[in-house]
């Protein structure tokens, strides 16, 4: 499915990946975890094009993505969910979905059985499906941010600090939601989130990130059991 291979990249000089590599397989939740400034976003941002690698290898699928834009690797079938959400605030909440498929040029039927079954997941974006985004909680705005990746039927979707700033019974919704479709759409999950006990319950393998390299990796529950990540993020 998806295999960085080595990378290393940079935010202008400043090298921030040194030779990280890591796999995702068919219908994984893999998640990485480690402190703020470890380089867990520029991944992310690494993937989407949105940084360049200046070596080591991105494969989707067997094929690379190191060269391509942002809006080629979406083309791909990779979602990514960033931090803050970023859904379109003065557009009603139906009107962002309708966003998250633009590029697939559905039929109505299509889109509206698309429609539908965001609505079956998030109920509470039908409610306000008239609402403008902007309007909505943060707990709402990233179930819309959610529901909008998953228009566009990704064979990737990638998660970006998930529950930053949302309430506990919020979180537990969301990782719910991301169990669910990992399993009923057989959807590869990337999960980056600061919340270790949280990751490392719902994924089945885990990379730790510190200063830009990969600290350990494992089977999520073996890292749980860990002295070393217990103490490090599991508060014990």
């Amino acid at each position: 499915m998806l295999q960085i291979k080595e990378i290393n990249s940079h935010y202008g000089k400043v090298h921030v990946l040194h030779q990280v590599s890591i796999e995702v397989g068919e219908q994984e939740i893999v998640s990485i975890i480690g402190a703020n400034g470890a380089g867990k976003s520029t991944l992310m941002r690494s993937v989407m094009g949105i940084i360049h690698p200046k070596s080591g290898d991105i494969l989707f699928n067997g094929e690379s993505l190191n060269h391509l834009k942002t809006d080629q690797v979406v083309k791909k079938g990779i979602v990514y969910v960033p931090e803050g959400r970023e859904v379109f605030p003065e557009l009603s909440v139906e009107d962002n979905l309708e966003m998250g498929a633009f590029s697939k040029r559905y039929s109505q039927a299509k889109y509206q059985s698309l429609l539908e079954e965001m609505y079956d997941i998030y109920p509470r974006l039908k409610d306000r499906r008239k609402q403008l985004a902007g309007s909505l909680s943060g707990g709402e705005q990233q179930m819309l941010a959610i529901a909008r990746g998953l228009m566009s039927e990704p064979k990737l979707i990638m998660f970006d600090e998930p529950s930053l700033g949302l309430a506990p019974v919020i979180v537990e919704e969301m990782f719910d939601v991301i169990v669910r479709i990992n399993k009923e759409k057989k959807l590869p999950v990337i999960l980056v989130e600061q919340n270790a006990f949280a990751a490392l319950s719902i994924s089945h393998r885990c990379y730790v990130m510190e200063n830009g390299v990969i600290k350990t990796s494992g089977r999520s529950e073996e890292l749980m059991a860990s002295p070393e990540v217990k103490k490090a993020y599991l508060g014990g």
